[in-house]
């Protein structure tokens, strides 16, 4: 079955950036000119997805209506005669998306979160993104769900984005364990077959620095896994048992993508990806780059 679905999970406090976040969703929080949001929306539609299905809370109607059509504005611009602005909102979503709203009523982790997705998603096959994940690739190369679509097309297997990460950081992420060279993973050097994942280990219990990082395609076989864990500490199921349990029965496999993650759930994560998308950016990259050569020389 194609991956035709992807799950937002977004109902998030965002406390990390608080006081920024207290009134305004962290995943509407712009880099450069378009939210975390826009840019994981993004990603999904050049995967193919058809359908955007955002796990939403208290104080998130913003991210709505950010993707719904904005009449008042779009009137006025027109009337304005200012054709790139007017381009620049109705492109927000393309228009072969279908947006869902699904309202999480009670914060009980990543994995109740996804099974929330179940009465829209099904068995199908689906993919999960985490918008404070910002995944950029280079120019001709393909977007980081998009390179895990083709992977599930061709192994038809669930597929996790990981990457390796300082041992003192293991105990931030759900770490995998994997086998190299599988009869599933084959030749293909970025492919492991995941045997174990631990959730958050201390570097002395990880069984590798391989993380887990903000992109997933699952298999619809997970929702039955996520329904029978139990809840962990602080009464939240997580994702990460719902796949230990997932593998028991079938493949999963760790996929090494090609680009760049920035965490823009840090603070820190969200200054990189702010200084490399502006430099890269088509209307401002040129002029922010001699700024900044500027700066270094004034230090």
């Amino acid at each position: 079955m194609r991956v035709r679905k992807a799950v937002f999970p977004v109902a998030g406090m965002g406390t990390r950036f608080l006081p920024a976040t207290k009134a305004s969703p962290k995943e509407m929080m712009p880099v450069v000119d378009k939210p975390l949001i826009q840019y994981a929306v993004e990603e999904a539609a050049e995967a193919g997805i058809t359908d955007m299905v955002f796990i939403t809370g208290r104080n998130k109607r913003a991210i709505e209506d950010h993707f719904d059509k904005a009449y008042e504005m779009e009137a006025e611009l027109e009337a304005k005669n200012k054709q790139a602005l007017l381009e620049i909102v109705r492109n927000t979503v393309p228009p072969s998306v279908n947006c869902i709203y699904i309202r999480q009523n009670e914060a009980l982790g990543l994995g109740h979160a996804v099974l929330c997705a179940f009465p829209v998603v099904g068995h199908e096959p689906f993919a999960v993104l985490l918008a404070d994940d910002l995944m950029d690739t280079a120019a001709g190369v393909p977007g980081v769900l998009q390179q895990m679509v083709r992977v599930f097309d061709t192994k038809h297997a669930s597929v996790l984005a990981v990457q390796d990460v300082p041992p003192a950081e293991t105990k931030s992420y759900g770490i995998v364990g994997t086998k190299m060279g599988s009869a599933l993973a084959g030749s293909d050097k970025r492919l492991e077959e995941i045997t174990q994942m631990v959730e958050k280990p201390d570097a002395g219990d990880a069984p590798s620095t391989l993380a887990v990082v903000g992109r997933y395609i699952l298999s619809g076989d997970i929702f039955d896994r996520l329904r029978k864990i139990r809840p962990g500490s602080g009464g939240e199921i997580q994702l990460t048992d719902g796949i230990v349990a997932l593998l028991q029965t079938d493949p999963v496999l760790a996929y090494r993508f090609d680009g760049v993650r920035y965490d823009c759930g840090s603070k820190i994560g969200y200054l990189k990806a702010t200084v490399e998308l502006g430099l890269k950016h088509h209307e401002v990259g040129p002029e922010f780059s001699k700024y900044l050569d500027g700066y270094v020389q004034r230090k």
